[in-house]
Formats: structure tokens, C-alpha cells, sequence
């Protein structure tokens, strides 16, 4: 059985351009449109659902380096959040006939219902080597558009650290979610996933779920036990609301960041972020904990990490990424605050990383 008679027989064509000028012909699917973002490649072998509804790549299209995707289909129980948050999907092999009892569409339905574009049959190979060289750059699916005007459209878009994303993806009010817990947490929500809900409220933790830019002053009117900062897509920067409510809490409130929550945790004691190369973007991350010397695999989606030359003294670095030594866990020296560059809940990847959750269960008991 063919490859082309498969997967690209009657399909529409489409093309992918890069601000550097490369362009890659290939077959639609999903919705039929054109799409901007920046391109990053993630190498997971499976996962798609879970990173195609991860609000953290909001504003970027996602390549898959994994060859072949959708055999197992699509289960809404793995969705991350209420949809598909990626501007673009590509792959090099799409599955149209998966086998699974658990899938209820495929993924060219499920990016169809989303009205999100995907392309399929380029070198997956070729664009991540490229970019593992030249870095993330801005990208466009382009569905009959001239090459030169694509490759225009891909240079043209704004960059992503000159957008913000995190208000496109978060609550709009604040949400209540009582499981008759010990705890109160409020969540503040920069775009999180639902699997770190989900295993806070295992840790029978009431949640209030509130916009990111939501005032320190209400919610220290809640009188909670801890404030748990999420995830979220774009430039940390960019987020001044939640640095000044963070740093309006420092020293009142017990307090733990993942990922976009971690990099503001620090922004929020003096500290900058610079933008990676090409991103930590998998379930296959090595991170290394200072304390005990374990060595762990982590799923990881971010673009920006904590420069450590600019981190204050009372901050002590606990874990450490294995194939760059960039920052992956931080703790206050003083202080109730615990923070993590990787996303301890998975979702998908290893579950290698719970234990965080208990850590930051530890701090509400003890504060």
C-alpha cells in the first residue's frame, strides 16, 4: 500500500513557508485556510491530542517529528482544554483509518470541527534539522498562494514576542471547583492544562480559578491557602499583570509556578527570561534534580527560560535540564515558593514528575 495512495490521493494541495525562505509543497487537511504562526517541532511519539489542546501553543504551528500521526484517532478525555489551541498542524504521514476503541474521530476531523489547518506529506525531517540549526522561525500554510507571496506572509506576521496570547486563553471570570478538600488554592490562569487540575484536585485541593490578571488584592481577600500560577503560551514579558500580582503576594501566600508560571515567578523577584533557540517541545526532556542527583524524563513546551545570571541570591536552582543546563526548578531560600520549567503533570509524557504536586501539597500543610 503506497504511501501517496493512502494518505494523499484527492486531497488539496498546500504549501509551507519559512521566513527564511524555504517552502515545502504538500496535501491539506483539516480546515482548508491559511495559517501564520511561528513553527516548532515537538518529538513526542505519541501525544497529538494532548499538544494540539495545550493552550501553551497558542500562536505557534506544531511539526511532529514522530513520521506518522493519528493511528490511534482522536478521545476527547485527552483533550488539554476546551479545543485545539495550535495555529497549524504538520506531519509527515497522516492516519486516516486509525485503530483504537477508545477514538471517537481522527485527527482531520478534529482539526476540521476547530477550523484549524494542517498540512501532511513534507520532510518533517528535513524542516526540524533546520531549524535545530537556525532556530524557530515564523511560518505559513498557505492553501493556493503564490510562493513568493507566502514566503512575504510568513516574514510579514508579527513575532511572537511582540504578541500576547495568554488573555486569548485563559477564563474570563473567576471558576469554582469544590471537591470538599482540605485545601483553598486559587489558580491563577495563564492558558492551563487540564491534566494540572486535575492533579491538584487528586490532592483533594479546592480550586478558584481566576483570569491572569486577576488583582493580588482580591485574591488575598480569599484568604487562600496557596496560589498556584499555570502555564501559558508567549513571551513571560509580556504578562506584566501577573508579575505585579505575584509580586504583590510574595511573602503573604504560599506559592508554586509550572512552565509560563515558573519564568514568572521569577520575573517577578527582579529576574529576566531569554527566548531558547528552538524550544524544549516533547515528552522525552532529561532533567536532573540537584538535590537528590535523579535523573528523570520530563514532557516539556516552552519557548523562554530564566536567565541564570539574573537570578536573585535568595533563589536556590533545584533542577536542571540535562541537554542544555538551562533552569528547570527553582525554590526560595526563605520563603514558601516552589517553581518548575517542565510540566510535572505530563499530559502527555512520563509521570516521572507528580511528585511536585505533593511538594506543593507539603507547603500548604506547613504554612
Amino acid at each position: 500500500m503506497s504511501f501517496k495512495g493512502e494518505f494523499l490521493e484527492g486531497s488539496v494541495k498546500a504549501a509551507l513557508a519559512l521566513e527564511d525562505g524555504t517552502y515545502v509543497e504538500g496535501k491539506a487537511f483539516g480546515s482548508e485556510k491559511n495559517a501564520l504562526g511561528e513553527i516548532v517541532f515537538c518529538t513526542s511519539m505519541t501525544g497529538y491530542v494532548e499538544a494540539l489542546t495545550d493552550p501553551s501553543y497558542k500562536g505557534q504551528i506544531l511539526m511532529m517529528t514522530y513520521p506518522l500521526i493519528g493511528n490511534y484517532g482522536v478521545c476527547r478525555e485527552d483533550f488539554e482544554s476546551d479545543s485545539v489551541k495550535v495555529e497549524g498542524f504538520v506531519v509527515k504521514q497522516l492516519c486516516r483509518k486509525p485503530s483504537n476503541f477508545r477514538s471517537q474521530m481522527t485527527v482531520d476531523e478534529l482539526l476540521k470541527s476547530y477550523d484549524v489547518p494542517g498540512i501532511e506529506g513534507v520532510d518533517t525531517r528535513m524542516l526540524t534539522r533546520k531549524i535545530r540549526i537556525y532556530g524557530s522561525m515564523k511560518a505559513a500554510i498557505g492553501i493556493g498562494v503564490e510562493k513568493d507571496r507566502l514566503i512575504r506572509m510568513a516574514r510579514e506576521q508579527p513575532s511572537i514576542v511582540d504578541i500576547d496570547l495568554v488573555d486569548k486563553v485563559c477564563v474570563n471570570q473567576p471558576k469554582r471547583i469544590d471537591v470538599k478538600g482540605k485545601y483553598e488554592v486559587v489558580l491563577i490562569d495563564c492558558g492551563v492544562k487540564a491534566s494540572i487540575v486535575r492533579q491538584l484536585l487528586k490532592r483533594n485541593v479546592n480550586l478558584t480559578v481566576v483570569p491572569y490578571n486577576y488583582p493580588a488584592e482580591k485574591i488575598i481577600e480569599m484568604n487562600p491557602d496557596g496560589v498556584f500560577i499555570s502555564n501559558g503560551p508567549g513571551d513571560p514579558a509580556r504578562v506584566k499583570e501577573t508579575i505585579e500580582t505575584t509580586r504583590k503576594l510574595i511573602g503573604k501566600i504560599p506559592m508554586a509556578g509550572i512552565c509560563l508560571g515558573h519564568q514568572l515567578m521569577a520575573l517577578a523577584f527582579g529576574a529576566r527570561t531569554f527566548k531558547l533557540k528552538f524550544g524544549h517541545h516533547g515528552s522525552n526532556q532529561p532533567t536532573k534534580d540537584l538535590e537528590t542527583g535523579r535523573v528523570f524524563i520530563s514532557s516539556q513546551n516552552h519557548n523562554f527560560s530564566v536567565d541564570e545570571r539574573t537570578l536573585p541570591k535568595e533563589f536556590e536552582i533545584t533542577q536542571v535540564n540535562l541537554n542544555d543546563y538551562t533552569i528547570e526548578g527553582l525554590r526560595h531560600k526563605e520563603l514558601p515558593i516552589i517553581t518548575v520549567q517542565y510540566h510535572p503533570e505530563a499530559g502527555p509524557g512520563p509521570h516521572d514528575t507528580y511528585f511536585f504536586f505533593d511538594r506543593f501539597v507539603d507547603l500548604l500543610r506547613e504554612y
